[in-house]
């Protein structure tokens, strides 16, 4: 599924695009995680960022 800029709303944020620079550049930030690290977790448990931070532990 494409990133629709257009929709901005919740479903929007609650996923992480990591092929965005924009989006690598704040999860990175938010999360406190190198981009590797944030691929590596999108790539284990999916772009949802609830999972994600579960993953990372945060």
């Amino acid at each position: 599924m494409a990133d629709d800029k257009n929709k901005t709303g919740s479903p929007d944020r609650d996923r992480i695009n990591v092929n965005e620079d924009y989006e690598l550049q704040y999860w990175t930030t938010a999360l406190g995680v190198t981009a590797e690290q944030l691929r590596e977790a999108v790539q284990a448990v999916g772009p949802g960022a609830e999972a994600v931070r579960r993953h990372l532990g945060k």
